[in-house]
């Protein structure tokens, strides 16, 4: 009898770029506060970039967090990277809250964007997230998002692209 997965399937080894949810267990706002937020994103972005990860676009939240990201060849699995990325801020939660051992993290959700639209669309998408979720009334004001980072790196030209996609159509899972 064959066992039915309990997981999504994670096609992540080839180079491209990709698209990432990941969630806290039971969606729980485990990275509530200004610190905690700080940590994860400390986390995301050198354990990432260490990795052999380009991170395009951000948005972390109490109890998940969105991701586009494109790696090479030589880039570290993404599974491997987000595994260590999920241990290491389980291990900081659970020794601020004296929890030892407590799970944090749930499972993450990943799609390769073969599609230049599709690409453009959750840019936008992740860009916008706090918008969409009352963290912040425009998406350069929410410190753990790359909005910001967005607006003073990009040129005008690829800014007016990305803002002229809808993502009022995306079928995304978010959890919040």
């Amino acid at each position: 009898m064959n066992s039915w997965p309990h997981a999504p399937p994670h096609w992540n080894h080839e180079p491209g770029i990709y698209f990432v949810t990941a969630s806290t267990y039971r969606r729980e706002f485990y990275f509530h506060g200004k610190d905690r937020l700080d940590l994860l994103q400390f986390h995301l972005l050198t354990v990432l970039q260490a990795s052999g990860w380009r991170l395009d676009a951000w948005a972390i939240f109490p109890n998940h967090y969105h991701l586009v990201l494109r790696s090479h060849s030589e880039s570290v699995r993404l599974s491997r990277v987000l595994g260590k990325i999920h241990m290491l801020t389980a291990r900081e939660i659970n020794r601020l809250d004296s929890t030892p051992g407590k799970k944090r993290w749930h499972n993450y959700r990943d799609s390769r964007l073969t599609f230049e639209r599709s690409y453009l669309a959750r840019l936008r998408y992740v860009m916008h997230n706090p918008v969409h979720h009352g963290y912040a009334t425009h998406p350069t004001l929410y410190r753990w998002c790359s909005g910001s980072w967005f607006s003073q790196t990009a040129s005008p030209a690829f800014l007016k692209t990305v803002e002229s996609f809808p993502i009022d159509r995306l079928k995304l899972e978010d959890d919040e």
